[in-house]
């Protein structure tokens, strides 16, 4: 792997400055080198990183900020995936209350609704997902949404519940239409492109993130997930996220540098984070 991370250069030779808005580092598939993963995410580029809330499961909402504890430039998230909205409880509302406190938690995600696996009943999904943005609304954080072959409805809860709160959010790990961007860049939304923005069969999502206004990107592994090419089929990481860079450049005629240097700013800014080197 080591020798791997020749590749991860820009075109020119240079590192560039890079963001990971989107991972799960307490996946148990990091569990035999994860602070090496999270050393060659730095060496390759990577400035800020967003440890995700949810991927292991709602009894386990500490993890990502436990990383987030230890390294000052990982942020985390703390919610309820919608997998496992069928178990959601009230100690969980209390537990995500108390986490939602900390300064290292900046969001309130992943959440959302996925109707390809259907793991929860879609009532239930929008229900959870419902009760999750009024503790967003409390906590006047951000949400980090996951949405799967459930746009319509996604939309009319957002609308319903959440637009009118003026504290946006990020669309993880995109995979709609332009259409579907469209009512979340008006409400203030970041959208961010994984890995699958790389593959080969990916020209319908590579159209929709050429309309998406630069100042509105993010970039994201979704690791250990959707690993981009030329790694699809591995383990994903953070450091892989210089994929995702490279192709969004390529939509837009920019260098990955200037591509990277213009994420990094988004998400400083989104989350009012002191600027890169200051």
């Amino acid at each position: 792997m080591k020798a791997g991370l020749e590749q991860l250069t820009t075109d020119n030779g240079q590192r560039t400055d890079l963001v990971d808005s989107h991972c799960h580092l307490d996946d148990s598939d990091f569990n035999a080198d994860r602070e090496a993963v999270i050393e060659r995410a730095r060496v390759a580029g990577v400035r800020c990183l967003l440890a995700a809330g949810g991927g292991t499961g709602p009894d386990n909402l500490e993890a990502p900020l436990a990383l987030a504890e230890r390294h000052d430039w990982i942020l985390a998230t703390v919610g309820i995936h919608p997998h496992d909205a069928k178990h959601f409880a009230e100690h969980h509302v209390q537990q995500i209350c108390k986490l939602a406190q900390h300064p290292r938690v900046v969001g309130i995600g992943e959440i959302g609704l996925d109707y390809h696996y259907d793991n929860s009943p879609r009532e239930i999904q929008k229900q959870v997902l419902v009760r999750q943005l009024e503790l967003a609304r409390q906590a006047r954080l951000p949400i980090v949404i996951h949405c799967r072959e459930a746009w319509p409805d996604l939309t009319a809860v957002i609308e319903t519940h959440w637009k009118s709160s003026g504290l946006g959010g990020i669309l993880h790990c995109f995979s709609g239409s332009r259409q579907d961007a469209l009512k979340f860049l008006d409400w203030g939304f970041l959208v961010s492109f994984a890995g699958n923005v790389t593959y080969k069969k990916a020209e319908d999502l590579r159209e929709a993130a050429r309309e998406i206004p630069l100042d509105r990107l993010s970039t994201e592994t979704d690791s250990p997930y959707l690993a981009p090419l030329p790694y699809r089929g591995k383990r994903n990481e953070p450091a892989f996220v210089i994929e995702v860079a490279r192709t969004l450049a390529a939509l837009h005629h920019l260098s990955a540098e200037e591509l990277g240097k213009i994420v990094v700013g988004n998400f400083e800014r989104f989350f009012n984070l002191a600027p890169h080197g200051t």
